[in-house]
């Protein structure tokens, strides 16, 4: 089987037709589950840097992607939309893994 330039982004569209959701709730979606996922895989909490950078890079390398597969009417919606599914992204792994730094109580029921 081969993965062509199209494949991820059938995927994504599978994913979405399937499940009924919008892009950006997938995203937002995406981007709890693989910091839960980067966190068990890695063997490590949430505190961790690595389940966040893991996350980061991911949705970087698919904005990449997108930005080299989709061709939008013009450059400022093209980049304005990467931007926002960033945002979307890592906005809950981000206060995720602050929360976790800061107040582990909160996630745990006990100090770090």
């Amino acid at each position: 089987m081969s993965f062509d330039s199209s494949s991820w982004y059938q995927v994504k569209e599978l994913v979405r037709h399937a499940t009924g959701w919008p892009m950006d709730t997938l995203h937002v979606m995406a981007g709890v589950l693989l910091q839960l996922l980067a966190a068990t895989l890695l063997r490590t909490s949430l505190a961790s840097k690595w389940p966040w950078l893991l996350v980061l890079a991911l949705e970087l390398a698919n904005e990449a992607y997108d930005l080299w597969f989709e061709r939008w009417p013009s450059w400022g919606m093209q980049y304005g939309e990467s931007l926002r599914d960033l945002i979307g992204t890592m906005l809950l792994p981000t206060l995720l893994w602050w929360v976790a730094r800061t107040w582990p109580k909160r996630l745990s029921g006990r100090a770090r």
